[in-house]
């Protein structure tokens, strides 16, 4: 008799099964995240939004952003830990989104894994939910797509967009900087989320150090130092712009803290931020010792201990500095806003960071 067995989605390598037992997974973490104006629930094929919520704005503005996690999600493969990722993606969004002064609102994911695996897939929506209760924001929707023979069984990516508001008037941004402004930093919790290239080819591929190995100065393993989440710092941008003047803010991100303070400041001014005023924290030093990587090598790759930069009126330094201390973020004036001077416009880092 003739073979009557045909092609299936299934032999291909996708499992539809496992998709649904994923959503299932996943709903509980999702409607953690819910605010007000969400409207439906998951599994439609759009996630809504009532806009009529903006009509106590004169001139609402949307703030839009995207991102990725980059390479620190090999990390999370490599030691089977799924349920911190999600924290960096919306920390990579949404203190985009706050930098303009914009109100996180909600967020969107994409998931892209080799095989899916209910657990796995439902532990990063977890994390992104997670993260979007601390930034303020929902979650409105997302994807899951398993792509057999271009991913393996267990290797994944994530990303995903967000969407913010903000009033016309009280955007933020480098016309309202002025000299004698002052440059607040925000300590990050680590490395964040970028130059993971870097530092998984310094630690990992040349110096051979193990992820479950225990190292001097940092109290942990290194894995665990290395899936430390990004700090989400929207909701403190948007406290701190409550109770003083703030005139911009700068996400510390890819490029380092010079490239990004400069994005900011605007033409004719410098921005000189003094590296005396804190000492990077230890995987800084590790990075850099193990790869004998330069200082400007990693300033341009790291963020070197600062996650996020407020640049507010010098009379408004003591009441910023207050705010963020009442909320536990580790902030200090880290610099000045000068006339071009002898550096040109943008940002430059001066001095010798503390030991």
């Amino acid at each position: 008799m003739p073979d009557t067995t045909g092609a299936s989605y299934a032999a291909a390598g996708v499992d539809i099964e496992a998709g649904d037992r994923a959503v299932e997974l996943m709903k509980e973490w999702v409607k953690k995240t819910r605010r007000p104006e969400v409207l439906g629930g998951l599994g439609g094929f759009a996630g809504l939004f009532d806009a009529s919520a903006l009509k106590n704005y004169e001139r609402p503005l949307l703030a839009s952003a995207t991102d990725g996690v980059g390479t620190k999600v090999d990390i999370a493969r490599q030691l089977g830990v799924y349920d911190t990722i999600g924290h960096d993606l919306v920390a990579m969004v949404m203190d985009d989104i706050v930098v303009c002064g914009a109100e996180p609102l909600f967020m969107t994911d994409y998931i892209c894994v080799g095989k899916v695996h209910p657990e796995r897939v439902a532990a990063i929506v977890k994390g992104i939910a997670e993260g979007c209760v601390l930034a303020g924001c929902a979650l409105v929707g997302g994807e899951t797509a398993e792509h057999p023979g271009l991913l393996g069984a267990d290797d994944f990516d994530v990303a995903g967009a967000g969407t913010g508001v903000v009033e016309a008037d009280r955007l933020l941004g480098p016309e309202r900087i002025r000299t004698g402004d002052a440059v607040i930093a925000m300590a990050s919790s680590g490395l964040h989320s970028n130059g993971y290239s870097l530092v998984r080819h310094v630690l990992l591929n040349e110096g051979g150090l193990a992820l479950d190995g225990h190292l001097d100065g940092l109290g942990r393993t290194l894995g665990e130092e290395l899936l430390e989440p990004t700090k989400i710092y929207s909701l403190d941008c948007l406290a701190l712009m409550r109770t003083a003047e703030v005139h911009a803010f700068s996400h510390v991100t890819g490029g380092g803290l010079a490239a990004n303070l400069a994005r900011v400041i605007p033409d004719g001014l410098h921005a000189v931020v003094d590296r005396s005023t804190w000492a990077p924290g230890a995987i800084f030093d590790l990075v850099g010792r193990t790869g004998k990587v330069e200082r400007l090598e990693l300033e341009k790759t790291l963020n070197m201990g600062v996650g996020m930069i407020a640049i507010v009126p010098e009379e408004s330094t003591d009441v910023a500095l207050t705010t963020l201390a009442d909320r536990g973020v580790d902030a200090w004036v880290a610099g000045e806003i000068t006339d071009r001077g002898e550096h040109g416009t943008g940002a430059a880092l001066v001095g010798d960071y503390a030991v």
